[in-house]
């Protein structure tokens, strides 16, 4: 079986809607052992539907709806029908529940030709720091801008003494510095495109993943 998808897509076999829904099957979605279910939901990133096509030897389906569901198997494509939100809690409730947290991003700026953060910026670390310790396994993406002041060379030493600065606040916090993993991009990534010699306060900062 392939699919082509741009969402969330759960799958279900026999064993595990049976756990699911506690022995008993919803009347609108009858899964036999070697049989598949699968149901298409919002990206937990964007909250985006999308949609999926799902297709073997048996056929094809589209799937182009929130909680739009089809029962597959080798010799079968069955018709795409609709669960409700019922049917889902009660057959991937759990899986949900395990998905991990949505990634945050933060944006940090800086002062001109500087690792000092805008006053501003100071005011977002506690949110930052409440954010990863929240993970119980976080992982920690920083990464160093400059504007185009200055030489190509200085600026990617500046943009990473910017990245460490962030992350020895993080490691401050109590986060392990294994986690946490330090880029510097210089000027060769700018928020706003600016000729050379440029002084660009957007372009100044540290972008944050939380994972």
């Amino acid at each position: 079986m392939t699919v082509a998808r741009s969402g969330l897509l759960l799958f279900g076999a026999l064993a595990a809607l049976s756990v699911g829904c506690g022995g008993k099957r919803p009347a609108t979605t009858p899964v036999d052992r070697g049989q598949s279910l699968i149901v298409l939901l919002p990206d937990p990133e964007t909250d985006k539907v999308g949609r999926a096509n799902v297709w073997n030897k048996a056929g094809s389906a589209d799937l182009d709806g929130e909680r739009k569901a089809v029962v597959t198997s080798d010799q079968q494509m069955g018709p795409v029908k609709k669960l409700s939100d019922d049917e889902v809690e009660r057959l991937f409730g759990a899986a949900l529940a395990a998905l991990p947290p949505e990634p945050r991003s933060f944006t940090l700026y800086f002062e001109f030709e500087s690792d000092d953060l805008t006053d501003q910026s100071v005011k977002l670390v506690p949110e930052i720091l409440t954010v990863v310790k929240q993970r119980s396994d976080p992982e920690v993406a920083v990464v160093g801008h400059t504007d185009t002041m200055g030489s190509s060379k200085a600026n990617v030493a500046l943009a990473m003494k910017r990245a460490v600065f962030v992350g020895r606040l993080l490691v401050d916090a109590g986060l392990d510095k294994t986690t946490i993993e330090l880029v510097s991009h210089g000027e060769a990534a700018l928020l706003i495109p600016t000729p050379d010699e440029t002084p660009e306060p957007r372009n100044r900062r540290v972008e944050i993943t939380v994972r």
